[in-house]
Parts: structure tokens; C-alpha cells; sequence
């Protein structure tokens, strides 16, 4: 029955809505689902409401034709990035891709070799449109769950929202492992002595030296590969 349900869920557009018991698509969800990818009225799709549940319904601006209500469990354990931000979109790549995998929670990092640092007045306005970004993929990617956003912050602090064990990438660690599904990158200038000394654990990410944007999706599709049963954990 499981794999019947989740066929339905991946076989049309999926939506998210603020009140799954009486859905409303808002106006750019519904023209992106009509004029976008051609979907008329009436069609079938499914609506979410971000935290695991969804149902299916027909296209239209109040959704109508309302299925059972399903509900997703967070897969565990819930697996979290965080990631020093970088210069132009390459910080919505991050999230865009990242959210695609499955990653329950992306924190935004300010380290002490970062060149990208936003203010207090102009952080609210960049985190929403950060989770329009997450909104949109897990749309694509047909995922009931949306991540966790969070940050700017210290990478010492990154322990007030997240518990369990954390590691650090940075280069001659051992593999990923979901066993630490944690992990933290750091700027193109990397961490400095102290931020380093403070990491319970390292891990690396082979013998190239990586841009921030492509350690970050390597490592999220690590761990959300070994979570999901999809991946065996890479002997060190």
C-alpha cells in the first residue's frame, strides 16, 4: 500500500497550502501550475502542507475533489548542513539542491573566514526569499517535507538547533557517515586553528579541493543516500 501511495504522490504536481483541510493555492503556485507546466483546472494534483501531510485534490484555485489525508514520517535520522554562504546565487543553488535530496535542515553559516555576511535589518528579507527557493524545489521534487531554514550563525552555535554528533569537513577526514548526520562547511578560505579545534569530528570529501556549493549537495546526497537505504557507509 505504501509504494501504491507514494506512486500517486510522485504522478502529478505537488503544492503547498496553509490550511490542508480547506486548501487555497496561492496566485503563483496557480499560475505556475497553468500557464508553467500547462496543467488545467481540474486536473489532478496533490497539496501538502509542509510538515509530512498531503492529500490529493484537483487543480484550481480552492483545490477541490479532496482525497485522504497521508502523512509522511521525518526520515531518520534528520540530517542537517550547514554551510558558509557564498557570493551571488550560488547560496540559493545550495538550497535549491539540498532541499531536491531530502536534507531535513540547512543552516546558514557567518565564519570567521567569511566574505558573505548579511546585517540584522536585511536578514529577515533574504531567509524569505531563501525559503521561496526550498518552497519551489520541494514542489519539483515532490517532497512533503519543507527543511528546516535557519541562520546566519557562528558555527559554535549551530548545536543550539541541531543535537547528536557534528563533524566539520575539511580535507584528509574520513568519509560521511550517517552516523554523524551533521556535518558543517566552511568558506573557500576554510576554518581557521580555532574553529577546527573546537569539532568533535572531521570529515572528508576525497582529494580535490571543492567549492563551498559543491561540498555542501556532495555531502547532503551522502548522508541522505545512506539514510535512505540507498548507499552503504563509505569505509574510511
Amino acid at each position: 500500500m505504501t509504494g501504491v501511495v507514494d506512486k500517486v504522490l510522485r504522478s502529478g504536481p505537488l503544492a503547498f497550502v496553509d490550511d490542508l483541510d480547506d486548501p487555497r493555492l496561492h496566485d503563483s503556485d496557480l499560475h505556475h501550475l497553468t500557464r508553467v507546466l500547462r496543467v488545467r483546472v481540474g486536473e489532478p494534483m496533490c497539496v501538502s502542507d509542509g510538515h509530512g501531510r498531503w492529500r490529493t485534490a484537483r487543480v484550481g484555485e480552492r483545490p477541490d475533489g479532496l482525497g485522504e489525508v497521508h502523512e509522511v514520517r521525518r526520515r531518520s535520522p534528520e540530517v542537517t548542513v550547514a554551510v558558509a554562504m557564498a557570493k551571488g546565487s550560488r547560496t540559493d543553488l545550495v538550497v535549491q539542491k539540498l532541499t531536491e535530496l531530502g536534507v531535513d535542515r540547512i543552516v546558514l553559516l557567518h565564519t570567521a573566514r567569511s566574505v558573505v555576511r548579511w546585517n540584522a535589518a536585511e536578514t529577515p528579507r533574504r531567509l524569505e526569499r531563501l525559503g521561496r527557493v526550498a518552497r519551489e524545489a520541494a514542489m519539483q521534487s515532490r517532497q512533503v517535507w519543507l527543511p528546516v531554514l535557519c541562520g546566519p550563525m557562528a558555527p559554535d552555535a549551530v548545536s543550539d538547533v541541531v543535537s547528536g554528533p557534528m563533524a566539520l569537513a575539511e580535507p584528509g577526514g574520513p568519509p560521511p557517515d550517517v552516523a554523524v548526520p551533521t556535518v558543517l562547511i566552511g568558506p573557500e578560505g576554510g576554518w581557521t586553528t580555532d574553529e577546527l579545534s573546537a569539532a568533535d569530528h572531521t570529515i572528508g570529501l576525497g582529494s580535490s579541493v571543492l567549492r563551498v556549493e559543491t561540498a555542501a549537495i556532495t555531502v547532503g546526497a551522502l548522508l541522505c543516500a545512506q539514510r535512505d537505504g540507498w548507499l552503504r557507509p563509505i569505509a574510511g
